[in-house]
Formats: structure tokens, sequence, C-alpha cells
């Protein structure tokens, strides 16, 4: 693949993932027309086990192909600078699956009606997803989706990898990211059970993901283990090992996106 396809590939990928997050927002908000509580639509049994399809899809789609062992192999038949543009376009085509055959169940768990109360949690779900943004720019937010290396494959120049830092939120919790999609996921005037669903699935998923991802960066960041140590994973301010995953010791063994 040549260096300009590369780019355009990379710039397409891109493009597909910016444009899946901005619907994802108003997928999660309800939105459009066809958001995440829509009317029922079938069987319950058959929409809940559709649904649990669908995140699986996703969940494993997003472990996988993130995880270094499959890289190596991967990159084996992708070129090395289109990679992570693959993996983004990838991850952006299983959540438009996920959109496009979410079958919502209907049924309420909270419906709150102080308005008040739901300013604050429509003030939640947007600075969730603010959140979300600004950390991938102050991690490198080009690097993260695959624009960096096709550019730098554009110019001829080699990658290089971003050296380990720890901007702003980054010194209050370990995953600044992960605690954005709590609080789109979570902060809602009315949960249905469809949305309970959802947001259960990925508050899973996420705190499964953080345990390989953690291992890899520490693995690829020695300095990781210091920084675990010192820093907790989610909530500020959490003492080591209490509500706040295990201990994290340097030379703990088992180290734990």
């Amino acid at each position: 693949m040549g260096p300009i396809i590369a780019f355009g590939y990379g710039v397409v990928a891109y493009g597909v993932f910016f444009a899946t997050f901005l619907y994802a927002i108003a997928f999660v908000g309800n939105l459009v027309p066809q958001g995440m509580d829509a009317p029922p639509v079938g069987p319950v049994g058959v929409s809940l086990l559709i649904d649990l399809a669908l995140l699986g899809v996703f969940a494993l789609q997003h472990s996988v192909m993130a995880r270094p062992a499959f890289k190596r192999w991967w990159t084996r038949f992708v070129p090395q600078p289109v990679e992570r543009s693959t993996y983004v376009l990838a991850s952006s085509l299983a959540l438009i699956l996920l959109f496009w055959q979410w079958r919502p169940l209907g049924g309420m768990v909270w419906d709150i009606d102080a308005p008040a109360a739901r300013t604050l949690m429509h003030v939640g779900f947007a600075f969730g997803w603010s959140l979300v943004l600004v950390t991938t720019f102050l991690i490198n937010h080009f690097d993260l989706f695959g624009l960096r290396q096709v550019w730098l494959n554009l110019r001829r120049q080699p990658y290089t990898a971003l050296p380990f830092k720890t901007p702003g939120p980054y010194r209050l919790v370990r995953h600044p990211l992960y605690v954005g999609w709590f609080f789109a996921f979570w902060a809602t005037p009315t949960m249905t059970t469809t949305h309970l669903l959802f947001a259960v699935a990925t508050t899973a998923y996420i705190l499964v993901a953080i345990r390989f991802e953690e291992r890899d960066l520490v693995r690829f960041h020695p300095e990781y283990a210091e920084y675990r140590s010192r820093v907790p994973m989610l909530i500020p301010g959490a003492r080591r090992g209490t509500g706040d995953g295990r201990s994290a010791s340097p030379a703990a063994s088992g180290i734990t996106r």
C-alpha cells in the first residue's frame, strides 16, 4: 500500500469513526428517532439475546484486536502504518452494527421528575462525552485514531511511540476516559431497562478491559507500575485497595483501557 493510499485510507477510517462517535451521542441520548430507548420491537427474550450478541461482538472485536499478540499476527497481512486505522474502522463498524440492529426492551427503572435533578443528569451526560473527547486529545488524539501513523508514513518518517505522560485528569485517576464513559452511559434522567442493560454491560466490559490494558501498559511503559501504585483507577482520592481495584504495588504479581 503506497503512502498516499494509506493516508487516504486513514482519513476515511477517521471520518467514519468521528461520524460514529457523534451518532453514538445521539443514540445513547435518544436524540434520533431510533435511539436506544425507542419503542420495543418483537419478543423481549429475542430482543435481549440480540442486544447481548451485539454487545459481545463489539467487546470481542475491541479487546482481541487491541492485544499485542493479535497485532503481531495481524500486521503480517495489514501494513503497519494502517494497523491502527483498521482497528478504528473495525470498531466503528461494530458500533454501526449495534446501532442498526439494537432492539429496545422497554421497561422503566427510574424516571426523574424534578427539573433540577433532570438538568443535573443532562449536565452529567454532556460532561461524560466531553471528558471522553478531551482526554483523547490530552494523550494525542491523532495517534490514538491512526492519523499520526499514516501522516508520518506519508512523509516517509518512521513511527515513534509516544512517551508515557500523565496530563491533566490523568494525575487524578488513571483512566479519566473511562470515567467519561461511565458518566455518558449512566447519567440519564430516564433509565429504561434497555438503557440499564447497555450501561451494566459496558461498565462490566470496561472494568475487565482495564486489567488487560494495564498489564500491557506496564509491559511497554515500566514507569506505569509506579504511577499505578499512587494514582487511583477511577475514583479521585480513593485509597489503594479500597473499592478501586486491587492493591497496585509495583512488585505485585498479576499486574493489572
